[in-house]
């Protein structure tokens, strides 16, 4: 296993039910780092990569309201072995405490708070984990009912990129968030309570990094094969990052798609044309997975396929508002076939009817 754990924290925050009050009780001061814990951390890791809708941003250089100390403080004091890791924990465990009494939330569970280590990075990964109940049978077939953690749900959940915090303090990505369904929430009490401001945006960078292609396979003048190529050249080189949980680069990039007689690379381009573009940022998948196929949905239809194929195999007649498609795909050949002698069968046994009535 690529992760390593070096300290790892878990506390619990509930309501009553009655009061509203928010009750917080702390974990044990050490957890044996067991392999289902590291198969835990590592399940949690790979979950946090795969959420789509994360954010980012950097710590607030506004000082903290009264005599609470921040998270950074608290992080830094511990970073500096000015303090233990549990320590440090039970502070931030207080921290999500006070700032969930001030919201009407039930986002409540288990505050797992991980350092660790993957693939020559270095995170702290915050997240609170909602408990759901679930259902078991003995042999004797008697039911019985246990909470589990729902890692499945977790989406309240942060995570600060330690080299990147250290190199670049004054940077806008060291930390990331997932924004998610819980959507406002996220942004007003979660960062709150990490201390925490929206900076670099993610998809914003991933559209223009796409025009950005756009414009270079224009200007090189490729033809529409090149020009497919390069898409999907962009489009795997972006999975396997993602897939590595690592930023994209322009001048990576540059290398990925580099043309054969073309005046200038990738890199070169951009820096001409002056994109507004992060030499590396952690990009957005849903924009770049666009770039090889048109889709859309909409009363029921939904439409996909792969930009080579408009003007021949799809052809959009604007006057009418019509798409024809030419090379149905066989599987739903198929079952528009199975579709016309079902239909045909209904007709007849229709007239059939009829006759014996008539």
């Amino acid at each position: 296993m690529s992760l390593i754990i070096s300290n790892i924290a878990l506390h619990f925050l509930t309501k009553k039910e009655e009061t509203g009050e928010v009750v917080l009780r702390l974990g044990p001061e050490s957890i044996e780092f067991s392999s289902k814990i590291e198969n835990f951390v590592d399940g949690l890791h790979k979950i946090y990569n795969a959420k789509a809708s994360k954010a980012y941003g950097h710590f607030s250089s506004m000082p903290a309201a009264g005599d609470t100390a921040r998270f950074v403080d608290i992080m830094e004091s511990y970073l500096a072995d000015a303090q233990s890791f549990y320590a440090f924990s039970c502070q931030a465990a207080n921290l999500l405490k006070n700032e969930l009494e001030k919201y009407n939330l039930a986002e409540t569970g288990y505050l797992v708070v991980c350092h660790y280590e993957y693939m020559g990075g270095r995170y702290l990964l915050a997240t609170v984990i909602p408990v759901s109940e679930h259902y078991s049978v003995d042999g004797e077939l008697n039911i019985s009912a246990d909470k589990h953690l729902d890692t499945a749900r977790m989406q309240l959940a942060a995570r600060i990129d330690l080299f990147d915090y250290k190199d670049n303090e004054q940077g806008n990505k060291y930390v990331s968030f997932i924004k998610g369904r819980a959507g406002r929430v996220v942004s007003d009490f979660f960062l709150d309570f990490l201390g925490c401001e929206e900076g670099l945006n993610s998809k914003e960078q991933t559209q223009t990094l796409v025009q950005a292609v756009e414009d270079y396979v224009s200007v090189n003048q490729l033809d529409a094969t090149e020009k497919q190529n390069t898409r999907k050249e962009l489009l795997n080189y972006c999975k396997e990052q993602k897939s590595a949980a690592q930023d994209v680069s322009i001048q990576e990039i540059g290398q990925v798609i580099k043309q054969e007689g073309a005046s200038q690379d990738f890199h070169q381009f951009c820096q001409e044309q002056s994109y507004p573009l992060e030499a590396s940022f952690p990009h957005d998948q849903t924009v770049v997975n666009k770039v090889t196929k048109y889709s859309g949905y909409g009363n029921g239809i939904s439409l996909s396929f792969e930009r080579s194929h408009f003007g021949e195999d799809v052809v959009y007649n604007a006057a009418n508002d019509s798409i024809t498609i030419y090379k149905v795909p066989p599987n739903l050949k198929d079952q528009l076939l199975a579709l016309l002698q079902t239909a045909d069968k209904n007709e007849q046994e229709s007239q059939q009817s009829e006759n014996t009535e008539f």
